[in-house]
């Protein structure tokens, strides 16, 4: 049940892991000063403190990500608390991460932000369609692959949907004077899938499954469910696109309608195993 519950809250994981740290780093303190005259370093505590919950995070089982964020969050705070700065620039900074992530907390979709090279991948898969295509990401972020491919293809429609706050208000704000970009603050859950010839996302592997489930229900035959790095449980995809970048990520596809239970087809940075009309 507490591994289940992790899951579902992250952020719950995150807080527990640097809690239960502290304690044990405040009692190997206390028994340090009780046995010998050394006294650490504040910032060796920190680090200290920051592998902890680190690993902790990790046997509760937080996503690699958290690894870092963890092991970083009370050095930061150490290393901030020497700074000349007011107290509202920590407060400030706090509220702006969770107006980014605000996904992660209840849907557990972190601020992914797909690379230069998902953009030409992507921007060959289009080209195939011809000039006339409607394309939506699902969870765009700040739109910055939304926006480049879109003026990359003046005759397509393209579409972003975001619930993160900030996320939306950067990407709406940068698609305004771009025609054939929409931004819309609106859950991909209440997203009808139905009028898109690809759908793109970047998520997690927590709603990789309910997804299919929307996508095989509303999409149209023909068109095409683009995952970056992140599989759908127990379908295999029919196109599998290695980007070769340091997050070794990869475009998984998958056209419907039906099972897709076609044979994998892994490439290094092309993929020439297109079937028709994609």
């Amino acid at each position: 049940m507490p591994r289940a519950l992790f899951a579902r809250y992250p952020a719950l994981a995150a807080l527990l892991a640097q809690l239960l740290a502290c304690l044990l780093v405040a009692a190997l303190l206390v028994v340090v000063v009780q046995l010998s005259a050394w006294r650490p370093e504040a910032l060796l505590a920190g680090l200290l403190q920051g592998l902890l919950a680190a690993s902790i995070g990790r046997y509760l089982g937080l996503a690699p990500w958290w690894w870092w964020l963890n092991l970083a969050f009370v050095p930061g705070l150490l290393l901030a608390s020497g700074a000349a700065l007011p107290g509202w620039v920590f407060l400030l900074g706090f509220v702006l991460t969770l107006l980014l992530n605000w996904n992660s907390l209840g849907e557990r979709v972190p601020l992914y932000l797909s690379g230069p090279g998902t953009r030409r991948q992507l921007s060959q898969l289009l080209a195939e369609r011809g000039e006339r295509f409607r394309f939506i990401d699902l969870g765009c972020g700040p739109a910055g692959t939304l926006l480049a491919l879109a003026r990359q293809f003046p005759q397509g429609q393209f579409v972003g949907v975001e619930t993160a706050p900030l996320s939306f208000a950067i990407a709406w704000l940068r698609a305004l004077p771009q025609a054939n970009c929409q931004i819309r603050y609106q859950s991909l859950w209440r997203t009808d899938l139905a009028h898109f010839d690809l759908v793109y996302c970047f998520l997690s592997p927590a709603p990789m499954a309910a997804l299919w489930r929307k996508a095989r229900a509303e999409m149209a035959p023909g068109s095409w469910l683009i995952s970056n790095s992140f599989a759908v449980p127990g379908v295999a995809p029919q196109r599998l696109i290695e980007l070769k970048d340091w997050r070794q990520s990869r475009l998984l596809l998958w056209q419907l309608p039906g099972d897709a239970a076609g044979p994998e087809k892994t490439v290094q940075g092309t993929d020439t195993g297109c079937q028709a009309g994609c």
